[in-house]
């Protein structure tokens, strides 16, 4: 699931980056009394309907992963009757599992940290130096992006399946928390820099940034499954899915709110302008980190993960 994400990281960047305002980049093709002219980024919104078309068009011929059976009252009886010979233990409730519980919370403020982290990117990117942006262009900052997401491809498919190996999804969690709170932190200094220095600091803090964060919400995506019993992890990932969305949704407003914000107190004294808005972020993900630890963090006794 997070390759494919990763996979959507490639495209999307470059897809808005270099379809935004077609009339202004290409002027032969893009008249400006156009309808792409007028309304600059409806270019970018026509490519992701037409993917999103195309996906709702193949789920037609998509697989349901269900087996139909011809008498399910059959079926029905015969589990009961299964259930009943093993003598399970009674089914605990999902509210009831505190350690799923707790790591809701955390993917949560995860989630919440990486949606505002995406929002204020490339906001920050693209905004003048004066207010203490960085004034790339559309296309620089898609490109920015494309190369953090093929990267991270490369990291999923090859080498986390080692880091998991060798720390785990608790441990690596919270390395990658840590480490992606120190990268972020370096982001207000960019604005000392210039040229081929400036890029190449984007580029590897950008890409670095992925990285950690696929390991932590990868991290905190197993630690989620592995805290409840395989019939619960349907509801589970719906509920904390549910969950995520609605931190997903705040996050672009406040994120938003915060940045224009920010624009205007450039000459504050104590944390001017953008180093507000990254402080905010770092805290956020502060929050995260710290419910990955006990006793924020519930984790099952030896023998109860369900495997």
């Amino acid at each position: 699931m997070n390759t494919a994400w990763g996979l959507g990281l490639v495209v999307r960047p470059a897809l808005g980056g270099y379809l935004a305002q077609p009339a202004e980049k290409y002027t032969q093709t893009f008249s400006k009394e156009s309808v792409f002219g007028r309304f600059p980024y409806l270019l970018p919104c026509l490519g992701v309907s037409l993917f999103a078309a195309i996906v709702l068009i193949s789920c037609i011929w998509m697989p349901e992963t269900m087996h139909k059976h011809k008498n399910p009252n059959k079926d029905i009886r015969i589990v009961k009757g299964l259930e009943s010979d093993l003598d399970t233990p009674r089914k605990k409730s999902l509210l009831q599992n505190w350690p799923w519980m707790s790591t809701m919370v955390s993917y949560c403020f995860f989630s919440l940290y990486d949606t505002a982290y995406n929002e204020i990117l490339s906001l920050w990117a693209v905004s003048d130096r004066k207010y203490g942006g960085l004034s790339f262009s559309s296309e620089d900052i898609g490109a920015v992006l494309s190369v953090a997401g093929a990267s991270l491809l490369v990291y999923q498919v090859v080498i986390y399946h080692w880091v998991h190996q060798f720390l785990g999804p608790v441990i690596s969690s919270r390395v990658a928390s840590a480490l992606s709170i120190v990268i972020v932190s370096t982001y207000p200094f960019m604005t000392y820099l210039s040229g081929a220095k400036l890029s190449f600091a984007l580029y590897s803090a950008v890409m670095m940034r992925s990285i950690v964060a696929i390991s932590a919400s990868t991290g905190i995506f197993l630690l989620q499954n592995n805290v409840v019993r395989q019939e619960q992890r349907g509801t589970a990932n719906g509920i904390a899915t549910t969950a995520m969305s609605f931190f997903k949704a705040i996050a672009p407003i406040g994120a938003g709110i915060l940045f224009s914000w920010a624009q205007k107190h450039q000459d504050s004294t104590f944390f001017p302008g953008d180093q507000v808005v990254f402080l905010a972020l770092n805290s956020v993900q502060l929050l995260g980190l710290i419910f990955l630890f006990e006793p924020f963090l519930v984790l099952p006794k030896v023998g109860e993960e369900c495997r």
